[in-house]
């Protein structure tokens, strides 16, 4: 029986296959979000190689590359000094310098700095070019345990609360999974908000990804509120991630609003008979409803 001789061709450089970088090329580059072994082969050599790091804070990134032992010019590009930054680095683009495009952690642009940069490249005809990696909303969606088939990230929401209700109205009736970035200062305040919104949806609290105190709370958002309210402080960036409206949804406050009003409209039991009734089949506490329902009858003249 003849033998047959396997030819195994090996490279010498395990990089070879990774392209280098072009001149005159913006690279966006997803960097980590807290472990620094979430970076790509590719990405390292492009931050290697190009001739200019565009970076959010010029010290978080000096540490991370020295890790890997890159050293390479930077500038910060960050979200009070972008507008300004970017005819600079366009200029430098043109002139036929590679940048690569750092944020803090994870995507740039993504609820983070560099779509000033990216717009202003594509107006000037620069090649732009993507170093996928490590997203903070994809990577909690993927061990959420909730449909990911469609979603909508919404990243931050606005800082006033009159806005943040109307964005939340706007989202309360979509069926996909909803995705936020929120601060862990804000972070309760906009669970209850939700809550009162949308209801008692099932969510997943993500909280300090790939850190050492990684963190994922999943249940009703009633129950991640529980968890979170006795802490002395909540820490690390969150990302909330909520179930799309569904037949399985409880209702929400302004559902349970229209409720009492029927109820006490209709005349038929005790205010506090209706506040126990509505509290069973609904995520809102007794005594808050039992308070709309106080308000809502002397508004109808019976009391």
């Amino acid at each position: 029986m003849p033998t047959i001789n396997k030819i195994i061709l090996r490279s010498k450089n395990p990089n070879e296959n990774i392209p280098g970088v072009n001149p005159g090329t913006l690279y966006v580059v997803a960097t980590p979000l807290g472990n620094r072994d979430d970076i790509t082969l590719r990405a390292l050599k492009v931050l290697r190689e190009v001739d200019l790091i565009a970076a959010e804070d010029t010290r978080k990134t000096h540490r991370f590359l020295a890790l890997h032992g890159i050293s390479n010019r930077l500038i910060s590009c960050h979200e009070h000094n972008e507008t300004e930054r970017t005819p600079a680095l366009i200029a430098k683009l043109l002139k036929g310098l590679s940048i690569a495009l750092v944020s803090n952690a994870g995507t740039p642009a993504v609820s983070d700095p560099g779509y000033r940069l990216i717009e202003g490249a594509l107006d000037n005809h620069l090649e732009i070019v993507p170093v996928p990696g490590v997203c903070a909303a994809t990577a909690a969606l993927s061990v959420a345990g909730l449909p990911t088939d469609s979603f909508i990230f919404l990243g931050f929401l606005a800082k006033k609360k009159a806005k943040r209700i109307r964005q939340l109205s706007e989202l309360a009736s979509q069926p996909r999974t909803l995705v936020f970035y929120e601060s862990p200062r804000r972070i309760l305040t906009l669970l209850n908000e939700t809550i009162d919104v949308m209801g008692n949806r099932r969510g997943v609290l993500a909280r300090e990804m790939t850190k050492l105190h990684e963190e994922y709370i999943r249940g009703r958002l009633s129950e991640i509120v529980d968890q979170l309210k006795d802490r002395s402080a909540i820490k690390g960036e969150c990302t909330l991630l909520v179930a799309g409206h569904g037949k399985n949804s409880q209702p929400s406050w302004a559902d349970v609003k229209q409720q009492i009003t029927a109820a006490v409209a209709a005349g038929q039991n005790s205010l506090s008979a209706i506040a126990r009734e509505i509290a069973a089949t609904s995520a809102f506490a007794k005594n808050k409803i039992y308070a709309e329902a106080l308000r809502i009858s002397k508004k109808l003249g019976g009391g």
